[in-house]
């Protein structure tokens, strides 16, 4: 009875891994910066109107913010390597309350400018590359469960802002709601920013406490190894070991010399170009078509549903086939939905693509970070999941301008949706170049296989 007892006293205590913390905190701060950014497509008519500027002008300031949030992107995911999320969320934070409350009170185009397009812009390169990279760092075996989480955070935004946005520009003005935003910006991002954690490891934790599950012995080389942080709670670098076989890990100038790489880089900057077409013309394009401000909102509520349950279920599924398989999907959903739009002439249609649309840009960003992580490891997943992101990410200022300017030489947004539908058709296409490569890098050599 004593023995038992002992023995009662030595099992582990079981709690929560923090980095579901971190995952949830991530899902907040993206919630809260896409809540702001998607109600841009909602409001734009409004601040077109009030600044007496065209619909391209406004999109063109909109596309400047997606460009310079893009690239800085890989400043933003390297610092995070350096010095962790903490810092880089309490700077943006700063920078995205001063850039939409000055853009509240913007006159002309040029403020505009510099308030969205700049600081703004510069305050939201502190939430996806960041939260995400993050959230890479603290799973292996459940990763595209948690950045489903994470990742979450954007399309739940996409769902509740623009219904939202909708209903109060019909009471008050879109100066009083940015105003309103920037305050919500600032106390969100800075509450997120005491949350986060940089990794396990600065956590005074393993990463072997996430593979293991729910009452799991620990492993008993981890055991016998112990956490990598000493009592001073420095470390001497991440535990980049599995259960079964070694992690890799790459930095960011060893990936950009491999053709993996560049693979990746182009499937994303085929989906990326076109990814926020949809999210700021989708609402003008329905109020074309006869709908009112507040009904045309909802298409963009659609897209936020859709991209729930992309988000939802791919990282699950992505840990079960794989992330090229399931990016390969969501990708064909993305094109099918391009061409229902170039098509639609009603609501009746356009709902379905909204919602189809969502799914495969929620699942391909959920998708993004974890394809990263499993390739070149997760030590420097901010630095490489930034680089890729300010590359391909910052060409996504291109598809909204792109819209507008045709829109505005020919009336119609229908040439715009079959460009987009034909450059993600070139990223599903490289999706199978990838998977090749994969094949090809995991095949036996001869001399692993012995003499024939």
């Amino acid at each position: 009875m004593q023995m038992q007892t002992q023995a009662h006293s030595r099992a582990p205590v079981q709690r929560l891994y923090y980095g579901w913390v971190v995952a949830w905190t991530a899902f907040g701060v993206l919630s809260v910066t896409y809540g702001v950014q998607f109600s841009f497509g909602v409001l734009l008519p409004s601040i077109a109107e009030d600044l007496g500027i065209s619909r391209t002008a406004a999109s063109l300031c909109f596309s400047v913010y997606v460009f310079v949030y893009s690239a800085l992107s890989s400043y933003s995911g390297s610092l995070t390597d350096r010095r962790g999320p903490r810092l880089v969320l309490a700077i943006g934070a700063v920078l995205l309350g001063v850039g939409y409350g000055l853009s509240a009170l913007a006159r002309n185009e040029w403020q505009l400018f510099v308030a969205l397009g700049l600081i703004a812009a510069a305050g939201m390169s502190a939430s996806f590359v960041p939260c995400n990279a993050t959230v890479v760092r603290w799973f292996l075996r459940r990763r595209g469960q948690a950045l489903s989480i994470s990742t979450s955070g954007g399309s739940f935004a996409a769902i509740a802002m623009p219904l939202l946005m909708g209903w109060l520009i019909g009471y008050t003005t879109w100066r009083v709601l940015y105003g309103v935003m920037a305050a919500v910006v600032f106390l969100g991002l800075l509450t997120a920013s005491r949350l986060m954690a940089a990794s396990p490891e600065a956590k005074g934790l393993s990463i072997d406490d996430e593979l293991r599950r729910r009452g799991d012995p620990l492993p008993q080389a981890a055991a016998a190894a112990g956490s990598s942080e000493d009592r001073t709670g420095a470390t001497n670098g991440p535990l980049l070991t599995n259960l079964n076989t070694e992690e890799p890990s790459l930095t960011r100038r060893e990936a950009m010399r491999t053709r993996m790489f560049w693979i990746i880089a182009g499937i994303f900057l085929c989906t990326w170009l076109v990814v926020f077409l949809p999210l700021v013309h989708l609402s003008p394009f329905a109020r074309g078509l006869g709908a009112s401000a507040s009904l045309a909102a909802t298409l963009v509520s659609s897209v936020g549903i859709g991209g729930l349950l992309g988000r939802t279920l791919t990282g699950t599924v992505s840990d079960r086939i794989g992330g090229d398989a399931t990016l390969g999907i969501v990708l064909s959903v993305q094109v099918v939905a391009f061409l229902v739009f170039a098509v639609s002439h009603s609501l009746a249609t356009l709902y379905p693509a909204a919602v189809a649309f969502g799914f495969g840009y929620g699942g391909t960003t959920t998708v993004f970070p974890a394809i990263v992580g499993d390739r070149f490891g997760r030590a420097h997943a901010g630095a490489i999941v930034g680089l890729l992101f300010a590359g391909a990410g910052s060409l996504a200022a291109v598809g909204p301008f792109m819209a507008a300017w045709i829109y505005d030489s020919t009336g119609s947004y229908r040439i715009a949706f079959l460009l987009s539908a034909a450059a993600n058709a070139v990223g599903v296409a490289l999706v199978f170049v990838l998977r090749a490569d994969s094949r090809r890098r995991a095949a036996p050599t001869p001399a692993a296989t012995g003499p024939a």
